[in-house]
């Protein structure tokens, strides 16, 4: 395909246009995004430095904790900045590096809820066998190969749309890069690539999402041979993890399993996957969580002893 470029940058016309909602999207996201990163490298910091981090549960946690920030520092930053400016623009390369950063760490996630819920079937179905078969070895093995998928994904998606002939018009109806809109501005019959990025992203997605829902069924199933307490803790972890599962896949599955078409309610769903989601996993793991409360409380209570000293 030949690379006719004349788009040096595109216009975002961002969530609305309304001059007076600019600083309540300042002022709100702000406090979204500063809550997430805190939130998020809160469990990163707390595992790291507690007996936790020998537990493969909370080791793939800090992970996806670590992604939820990175992930969130993709498109909220920009975001935020540009509710200070009446125009907002982003270079043609910074688009590109945009959409790589949301699919490369949106990829690795997919894939660590993945092994998540691997981890969980393997500890509430074959107990005694779990330290053996999740040792360190293989967890460290797990977490390479959900950054190695994220990474496929994101280059194979960034690959097909680096090539594409953007010769104008070039303003994007989102408050973001992503695959749709470019689509629809591309100076090409994209038919045939949207059907690649409903495979690619869509199918992957739904097949991923029905394949968690049927473990968790299993997992589930099999807490009726447990005792009462067991019962207890593993569906207080299976309800936290299907939660976040439900969160993450539900809105990837409605974008990218259609075909190439901007919607309305694009925007919102954009929205709750990149930006909300993220901020709203913390939570959802440590609410309902004993230990990892236990374990924050004790990481607090070290760091006021040492702040005295």
């Amino acid at each position: 395909m030949e690379n006719r470029n004349n788009v040096t940058e595109f216009v975002l016309l961002g969530l609305t246009q309304n001059p007076k909602m600019q600083n309540i999207i300042f002022a709100g996201f702000l406090v979204i995004y500063i809550t997430t990163v805190v939130g998020n490298m809160l469990i990163v910091v707390t595992v790291t430095n507690s007996s936790l981090l020998e537990s493969p549960m909370y080791f793939f946690l800090a992970y996806l904790s670590f992604i939820d920030a990175s992930y969130s520092s993709v498109n909220t930053p920009k975001l935020i900045v540009d509710s200070l400016h009446e125009s907002k623009t982003i270079l043609f390369n910074g688009c590109m590096t945009q959409i790589f950063g949301e699919h490369f760490f949106g990829g690795a996630e997919g894939i660590l809820l993945t092994v998540m819920a691997y981890d969980r079937y393997v500890a509430i179905c074959k107990p005694l066998h779990y330290t053996s078969i999740m040792n360190r070895r293989v967890c460290g093995l797990l977490v390479g190969v959900s950054w190695l998928g994220g990474f496929l994904h994101a280059t194979i998606q960034i690959l097909f749309i680096f090539r594409l002939p953007f010769c104008g018009p070039n303003i994007i109806d989102h408050f973001m890069c992503d695959l749709n809109p470019l689509l629809s501005l591309a100076c090409t019959d994209t038919h045939t690539l949207g059907l690649f990025v409903a495979a690619n992203s869509g199918f992957i997605c739904l097949l991923n999402f029905l394949l968690l829902m049927v473990s968790y069924v299993v997992i589930l199933r099999s807490l009726r041979t447990h005792s009462l307490e067991a019962r207890r803790k593993a569906l207080s972890t299976c309800v936290s993890h299907i939660t976040v599962v439900v969160l993450f896949f539900v809105p990837c599955v409605f974008v990218y399993m259609r075909p190439a078409a901007t919607l309305s309610i694009d925007k919102a769903v954009a929205l709750f996957y990149t930006i909300i989601t993220p901020m709203l996993n913390p939570l959802i793991y440590t609410l309902r969580n004993a230990q990892m409360k236990n374990a924050i409380r004790k990481l607090c209570s070290r760091k006021g002893i040492l702040g005295d000293k």
